[in-house]
């Protein structure tokens, strides 16, 4: 009896590795193999083992998948959430780990990030979009002058309106450095029109060190900046950081020159 029952069994696991190998889910056969003297043992129903075993390849898959996205980003760096420096920054801790939830992106909400270089930012908006990709977004990430770059090449080869379809595909954009350096009008349209076609469609973070009021020197016209800002900040969460550059931890140099950002909201 006993050896019928262990032929049964072995029938049954080398099915079972065809079906997983014809649904491309090889990870079930594992899973099904380890589960199952466990499930014999502690008496699970049919039910309760199969949904365990294919819990594990959902998990599996959701995994792979959240690394495929990531990779695809294009980050500068991975950096997490996690390992972001809270001494520094304490006063939005609560509210990105709200954002870091990834509720914003299915309301199409953007998320902006405003303070002195160093403080952090850039870590922040890696850290999101880090996390967008384990809740299942597709995200993409430049500087504001690497995705003005991108959308000048497109709109010589005439394909601007379908890069700006396509884009509208992807749950994220991140857009970091804006107002490091200045735009000349054509490229500050250019940046609009990206804004525009992601208004409450998808979501944006933005990384700045000036504060709006501050904008409109970036673009070059001050009606320009006011309408991007408008369309940016109508379903947002602003954040501002404050302090030291933590570049300059110990390394005798207190401060840095750059602009004010108390006046955030102005």
């Amino acid at each position: 009896m006993a050896t019928k029952a262990k032929t049964d069994g072995a029938q049954a696991l080398k099915q079972l590795t065809y079906l997983a190998s014809a649904l491309k889910a090889p990870r079930i056969t594992e899973a099904a193999g380890r589960l199952a003297d466990h499930a014999r043992d502690a008496g699970w129903t049919h039910e309760e083992y199969l949904a365990a075993v294919l819990d594990r390849e959902v998990a599996a898959r959701n995994a792979s998948g959240a690394s495929l996205r990531i990779r695809a980003a294009g980050f500068a760096a991975r950096k997490t959430i996690e390992e972001f420096d809270w001494d520094a920054q304490p006063a939005v801790r609560q509210q990105v780990a709200s954002l870091a939830s990834g509720g914003f992106l299915t309301e199409a909400r953007n998320v902006v990030l405003l303070g002195p270089p160093g403080t952090g930012k850039t870590h922040l908006a890696t850290g999101l979009g880090i996390a967008a990709a384990h809740h299942g977004h597709r995200v993409l990430f430049a500087t504001a002058t690497d995705w003005v770059t991108r959308l000048t090449d497109t709109h010589r080869g005439g394909r601007l309106p379908q890069e700006l379809a396509r884009l509208r595909r992807y749950g994220l954009i991140i857009i970091d450095e804006v107002g490091y350096l200045p735009f000349d009008q054509d490229a500050a349209n250019l940046f609009f029109q990206l804004v525009s076609s992601r208004y409450e469609h998808a979501s944006l973070i933005l990384t700045s060190n000036l504060p709006f009021s501050g904008w409109g020197g970036v673009f070059g016209d001050q009606a320009v900046a006011a309408a991007m800002i408008d369309r940016i900040v109508h379903h947002a969460d602003v954040l501002t950081l404050k302090g030291a550059s933590y570049r300059l931890r110990n390394r005798g140099i207190d401060t840095l020159p750059s602009i004010k950002t108390q006046d955030t909201a102005h």
